[in-house]
């Protein structure tokens, strides 16, 4: 899994863990094309917002290096424009989980 916000990455974990996964976690960009060339993974879960090279620019390199491992694209953006945006930016993903990035008071 490639998710910089360290809250987030834990409790991913942690219920992916409990299903009997297991699971590598790195932070960035960068970080991620250096492991993901390195190892082979059942299927990736790769944030949009990342420190280095955002998530999109590592699928897109993924793709071209030829790894056809199935990605999960996880991202708090949502509007409706950028939900027909991601239509495009979709492809050569499995999944794209929009999640939710307000906090409650």
């Amino acid at each position: 899994m490639v998710e910089d916000e360290k809250r987030v990455a834990r409790f991913i974990r942690r219920a992916l863990v409990e299903e009997g996964f297991a699971v590598d976690l790195c932070g960035d960009g960068n970080e991620a094309l250096d492991l993901i060339s390195g190892t082979r993974f059942d299927a990736i879960i790769l944030d949009v917002m990342l420190p280095g090279r955002d998530g999109l620019s590592v699928l897109k390199t993924l793709r071209s290096r030829s790894i056809s491992t199935p990605v999960l694209i996880l991202t708090a953006r949502g509007s409706v424009n950028e939900r027909t945006s991601w239509s495009a930016a979709s492809r050569g993903t499995e999944l794209i989980i929009m999640r939710s990035c307000g906090t409650a008071n």
